[in-house]
């Protein structure tokens, strides 16, 4: 039964492989780069490379930061999860996981398919996975069984959210895995949906941890995520932005060096929210300013501005006392 199984499997991505479906089908892309980038045969079962104890250990110690932060979000999530036969993973950007929350009854069948900590679950090695071709997408993916690429792979349920650091920078990739034939569509749905609330949690609390002194400021978004965070130092200048805010604020890679004032950022997240900006808007925002500078004596606003009372009114566009 499980030959006839992985026969048809072998069968199904060849020959969607031979139609060249790549360019309508993420799924069949990734099947694509498996078979013709890495050199995968999907009948064949791919030598899992594990670290040895001094290289995991190393990198664990390259990504602490973010192991340290993520290790609330992964209890919740194991505990959302864990009761359904789930196995819950962060691995590094090399898509070698680091940390795991496991029932011990599961462990044997885990480890049986090589799901453990320390093996290589790159697209490069375990071919269409969800761990691999999360980091190769940077975006949240489901392989479920036989939308794995090798034949071996297909017992497998896969749910994966890339996780990015406070440099905006590709991370790690938070996983959901399961082995059971019983996942019906919903409850692997309601998965989906914790795993990218934890690796929201994740994002913002390591991103949080980075930049302890800063003032954190919620960015709007379209998708309301919980990490469009900006860190805003004492002078309101952005020194710090999570991958969702960069997004969203059109903000520039080196934002470190080159910081810029959080009232010009912002700004791009009130476009972004569908308020055209115009220059008036920008010029009414500084009367504003000055005025509440002043504790609302327009007077005292408008010498600040080294303009008149009256101009001050004018620009205002009412009578201001």
């Amino acid at each position: 039964m499980a030959a006839r199984a992985n026969d048809l499997h072998i069968n199904a991505v060849q020959t969607a492989l031979s139609k060249g479906e790549a360019a309508r089908s993420p799924l069949v892309a990734s099947w694509s780069r498996s078979a013709h980038l890495h050199g995968l045969d999907p009948a064949r079962k791919s030598k899992s490379h594990r670290l040895t104890e001094a290289e995991f250990n190393a990198a664990r110690q390259a990504m602490g930061h973010m192991l340290h932060a993520a290790t609330p979000s992964l209890d919740r999530l194991f505990q959302a999860v864990g009761g359904v036969g789930c196995c819950v993973m962060l691995a590094n950007r090399d898509g070698i996981p680091l940390v795991r929350r496991g029932a011990g009854g599961d462990d044997s069948t885990f480890q049986d398919w090589g799901l453990w900590l320390g093996t290589d679950w790159s697209e490069s090695a375990q071919g269409t996975n969800g761990i691999g071709t999360a980091l190769v997408e940077e975006r949240v993916v489901t392989i479920d069984r036989n939308q794995h690429f090798l034949a071996h792979n297909t017992i497998l349920s896969c749910m994966s959210a890339p996780l990015f650091d406070e440099l905006g920078q590709l991370a790690g990739v938070l996983d959901v895995s399961s082995a059971r034939s019983d996942l019906t569509a919903g409850i692997t749905g309601l998965i989906v949906q914790a795993l990218g609330e934890a690796a929201q949690r994740i994002e913002s609390d390591s991103f949080r941890a980075a930049f302890p002194q800063a003032r954190m400021v919620l960015v709007p978004t379209p998708a309301r995520s919980t990490a469009a965070l900006l860190a805003v130092d004492g002078d309101d200048l952005v020194i710090g932005a999570t991958r969702a805010a960069r997004l969203a604020l059109n903000l520039p890679r080196d934002i470190a060096r080159n910081p810029v004032p959080a009232a010009d950022a912002l700004a791009g997240a009130l476009n972004a929210a569908g308020q055209p900006e115009r220059l008036e808007d920008g010029e009414r925002a500084v009367l504003i300013r000055a005025l509440a500078r002043a504790s609302g004596n327009a007077s005292a606003a408008a010498r600040s501005l080294g303009i008149s009372r009256a101009t001050f009114h004018r620009k205002m566009g009412a009578k201001t006392h």
